[in-house]
């Protein structure tokens, strides 16, 4: 076994000792229900530290194409911005698909 085993096993008895588990939120309620529960931690660190999905950052950039797009004036720019648009909705697909 690893030495730091001992340690926070002891820092455990001490907080419970000294009530720090005590009336913690959700305290007697089931653990909320996990769709991927190899992967709940890992899930849970992205979404707290804002985090998101490939095919949420990449809508984001669409978002941005759109707005250039709207307000290009020159036929040249507003199709490559068109082009640009096409390739990103098909990576927007394809990292939907993989995030199923």
């Amino acid at each position: 076994m690893d030495p730091l085993i001992d340690l926070i096993n002891q820092k455990i008895r001490d907080a419970a000792e000294a009530g720090e588990f005590d009336n913690l939120a959700g305290a007697g309620k089931p653990l909320p229900r996990e769709d991927d529960p190899e992967n709940a931690l890992l899930n849970r660190l992205i979404k707290e530290s804002g985090g998101a999905p490939e095919f949420v950052s990449l809508s984001r950039d669409m978002a941005r194409l759109r707005a250039e797009f709207r307000e290009a004036t020159d036929r040249t720019k507003r199709r490559d911005i068109m082009k640009d648009m096409s390739m990103l909705e098909a990576k927007i697909d394809l990292a939907r698909k993989a995030y199923r």
